[in-house]
């Protein structure tokens, strides 16, 4: 356990970020759910308009260091492919 109070501090902050951070990733896990579902319905238009708020998510999510810039990049790709196969 920690002992000072700045390691107490760091124990919350910790806390608090991992909330935070599971939430956003949980977030874009269903927007790409969503997504994948319109692709299997044929719904082009739809994927279209969910990938774009999907890739501003996943964009702010790399920003903040949730998730890396080579990760967020693959996903957008795929998911973009799928899309323009419609």
């Amino acid at each position: 356990m920690a002992h000072t109070h700045a390691s107490i501090k760091h124990v919350r902050q910790t806390k608090k970020r991992t909330l935070v951070n599971t939430r956003t990733k949980r977030e874009i896990e269903h927007l790409k759910k969503i997504i994948l579902k319109k692709i299997a319905a044929k719904d082009a238009t739809g994927a279209k308009e969910l990938l774009r708020a999907f890739s501003a998510k996943i964009d702010k999510a790399t920003k903040r260091d949730v998730i890396k810039r080579n990760t967020a990049s693959r996903r957008k790709s795929r998911l973009a492919k799928r899309i323009q196969a419609l």
